[in-house]
Protein backbone atom coordinates (compact mmCIF):
# COMPACT_ATOMS: atom_id res chain seq x y z
CA UNK A 1 0.00 0.00 0.00
CA UNK A 2 2.67 2.13 0.44
CA UNK A 3 3.32 4.70 -2.90
CA UNK A 4 6.86 6.23 -3.11
CA UNK A 5 6.01 9.57 -4.31
CA UNK A 6 2.86 10.05 -1.90
CA UNK A 7 3.48 12.38 1.38
CA UNK A 8 2.84 10.17 4.40
CA UNK A 9 0.03 13.09 5.42
CA UNK A 10 -2.15 11.98 2.91
CA UNK A 11 -4.87 9.80 4.34
CA UNK A 12 -4.29 6.59 3.13
CA UNK A 13 -8.35 5.71 1.44
CA UNK A 14 -7.46 8.78 -0.39
CA UNK A 15 -5.91 8.52 -3.84
CA UNK A 16 -3.44 10.87 -4.44
CA UNK A 17 -5.18 12.29 -7.91
CA UNK A 18 -8.02 12.95 -5.63
CA UNK A 19 -6.49 15.02 -3.33
CA UNK A 20 -8.14 18.35 -1.78
CA UNK A 21 -8.56 21.43 -4.19
CA UNK A 22 -6.99 24.32 -2.92
CA UNK A 23 -10.28 26.69 -1.76
CA UNK A 24 -9.30 29.04 -4.66
CA UNK A 25 -9.90 26.94 -6.65
CA UNK A 26 -13.36 25.37 -5.18
CA UNK A 27 -16.72 27.42 -6.83
CA UNK A 28 -18.38 29.47 -4.94
CA UNK A 29 -21.39 28.68 -2.50
CA UNK A 30 -24.67 30.14 -3.20
CA UNK A 31 -25.94 31.51 -0.79
CA UNK A 32 -30.05 32.68 0.19
CA UNK A 33 -29.96 36.34 1.34
CA UNK A 34 -33.19 37.88 2.67
CA UNK A 35 -33.42 41.13 4.80
CA UNK A 36 -34.91 41.13 8.47
CA UNK A 37 -37.53 43.89 8.08
CA UNK A 38 -39.12 41.09 4.79
CA UNK A 39 -38.45 38.17 7.15
CA UNK A 40 -40.33 40.06 10.12
CA UNK A 41 -42.75 41.39 7.85
CA UNK A 42 -43.53 44.66 10.32
CA UNK A 43 -43.71 42.69 13.67
CA UNK A 44 -40.47 42.55 16.27
CA UNK A 45 -40.42 38.47 16.66
CA UNK A 46 -40.83 35.73 14.65
CA UNK A 47 -40.66 31.90 15.25
CA UNK A 48 -38.55 29.27 12.94
CA UNK A 49 -39.42 25.63 13.27
CA UNK A 50 -36.55 23.56 13.31
CA UNK A 51 -36.11 19.74 13.44
CA UNK A 52 -38.91 19.70 16.26
CA UNK A 53 -37.64 22.78 18.22
CA UNK A 54 -38.40 26.74 17.91
CA UNK A 55 -36.37 29.09 17.47
CA UNK A 56 -37.06 33.24 18.15
CA UNK A 57 -35.92 35.89 16.08
CA UNK A 58 -36.65 39.07 17.58
CA UNK A 59 -35.98 42.67 17.21
CA UNK A 60 -34.47 44.81 20.37
CA UNK A 61 -34.99 48.49 21.02
CA UNK A 62 -31.96 48.81 19.89
CA UNK A 63 -32.75 47.75 16.64
CA UNK A 64 -30.25 44.32 17.24
CA UNK A 65 -31.73 40.20 16.50
CA UNK A 66 -31.49 37.94 18.91
CA UNK A 67 -32.26 34.43 18.28
CA UNK A 68 -33.43 31.79 21.15
CA UNK A 69 -34.66 28.79 21.58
Amino acid sequence: MFEPNVPSTIDSHVPFSAERSAPALRAPRTVARTSSTRLLAGTRELVIEHAGQEYHLRLTRNDKLILTK
